[in-house]
């Protein structure tokens, strides 16, 4: 049960022993990870045939402060885990005629907590590493596919050499081949992570290339393979991915750069507009 153990020992922040019965609540969060997320401590201590105060104290023996916070890092834990049959069966409870107003306000709640929560010293430490870029390579597979696109398409105009490595023909490993001291790879995953993003950039630090992580948490693996890590909240409705808060994070690294390269962005985007006038890129309503 080497996956058991290793959720546990992430789990258990106190690092202490844990006893009988909190070793047999803690093996069953684990075991019934996609039930016992959402369980009151009442609810859970019934499943195990433990007290209410018996979980609570299970949590404080782990390093929380109560049960609500260990509830709250188990589910950042096992969101992960979750298969997308499990993802979907989580929306089984929304009203169809309130879908609009429930996934709505999940992204306006992602967006909200991600602004009282991200580092903004982390912030400007990913500015200033882009910034510094050699050459940048902007990693988004999967779900993170089109927040990679999307972040490509406008650090093209702002930088000279952007390399997007998303779904496509060319393998991740051949796209990223020649990266190497000075490059900087931005990789971007969200739960369920995708493991080639993970191993493309261990493979990058390893080439000494500057790695940041655009991700969902403090306990998301891509923390152990960045040198930097921006987190933002994902908390899904359903079965699809929430990106609200990653889009305005990446929207806001763009505008941060693009400030900080005013004078060559303007003088390109004026470059830009004559060849767009000249070939009808755009509609022009006065002509």
């Amino acid at each position: 049960m080497q996956d058991t153990q290793d959720m546990i020992q992430r789990l258990n922040l106190s690092g202490k022993k844990l006893s009988k019965s909190h070793r047999r609540i803690a093996e069953y969060i684990v075991e019934h990870y996609d039930k016992a997320v959402f369980m009151t401590a009442a609810k859970l201590g019934e499943m195990v045939a433990v007290s209410e105060s018996t979980v609570v104290r299970f949590a404080v023996a782990l390093g929380y402060e109560g049960y609500p916070q260990l509830q709250r890092s188990l589910q950042e834990l096992v969101r992960h885990r979750l298969t997308v049959t499990q993802r979907f069966e989580m929306s089984a409870d929304i009203n169809q005629q309130n879908v609009l107003s429930t996934v709505l306000k999940t992204d306006m709640q992602n967006i909200r907590s991600t602004i009282e929560e991200i580092d903004e010293n982390v912030f400007q430490q990913v500015v200033s590493a882009l910034m510094g870029a050699k050459r940048l390579y902007i990693l988004g597979l999967r779900s993170a596919a089109p927040l990679a696109q999307f972040a490509g398409y406008y650090l093209h105009y702002i930088f000279d050499d952007v390399r997007v490595v998303a779904t496509g023909t060319t393998d991740v490993f051949e796209a990223i081949s020649r990266v190497e001291e000075g490059d900087v790879l931005l990789g971007i995953s969200f739960p369920r992570y995708s493991s080639r993003t993970i191993e493309a950039m261990s493979f990058a630090r390893a080439h000494k290339a500057k790695v940041i992580g655009l991700t969902d948490g403090a306990m998301s693996p891509l923390h152990d393979v960045a040198d930097i890590c921006l987190s933002v909240h994902t908390d899904m409705a359903s079965f699809v991915d929430s990106m609200a808060a990653p889009m305005s994070v990446i929207n806001a690294l763009i505008v941060a750069l693009g400030i900080m390269n005013r004078e060559q962005l303007n003088a390109r985007f004026k470059q830009l507009e004559e060849v767009w006038d000249a070939y009808s890129v755009y509609m022009n309503e006065g002509k």
